[in-house]
């Protein structure tokens, strides 16, 4: 199986949706199928395919997460030593140096990838191009715009 690299809070998120999922929308899916039930021909019951459509996609949910967290790879950044290299998990700002405008990302897996939370994919060009570079660096990476180089102004262990 192949490992996905997740951070803590990643994985922390994962494992509240999934409690949500099995403890509350579970339960009251299963009692609108219930109550669906009780209003007789199932065939022509708006209420029962959907309350059953929701139960699918629920179920998928938990499987996909189950599925995720089995294969997850959590890394504590904050346990490692700062050595001012960007690895996974740390919050890099970063200066265009045309422009001077900075920049603050955190480097996470995929699925916890929110560009406007600051929260960019291990596997996108910004954090492919900053990973392994060190505080002082100046990289060259090639966005949808063109050519950018960023000078790596810190690396945080947050």
């Amino acid at each position: 199986m192949q490992r996905v690299p997740m951070t803590v809070e990643g994985a922390e998120a994962l494992r509240e949706e999934l409690q949500r999922l099995k403890t509350e929308v579970r339960p009251r899916i299963v009692k609108a199928i219930a109550s669906a039930r009780e209003h007789g021909d199932l065939k022509e019951n708006a209420e029962y395919h959907a309350a059953r459509e929701e139960q699918s996609f629920c179920e998928g949910r938990i499987a996909e997460i189950e599925g995720k967290l089995s294969a997850a790879q959590i890394i504590d950044v904050k346990s490692m030593p700062q050595t001012g290299k960007v690895i996974f998990g740390t919050t890099v700002t970063i200066l265009n140096v045309e422009t001077e405008e900075e920049r603050v990302y955190q480097i996470v897996g995929e699925d916890e990838a929110d560009i406007k939370a600051g929260k960019i994919s291990v596997t996108s060009p910004i954090a492919r191009g900053l990973v392994g570079k060190a505080e002082g660096d100046v990289v060259q990476i090639t966005t949808p715009g063109g050519l950018v180089e960023y000078e790596i102004d810190k690396v945080e262990h947050l």
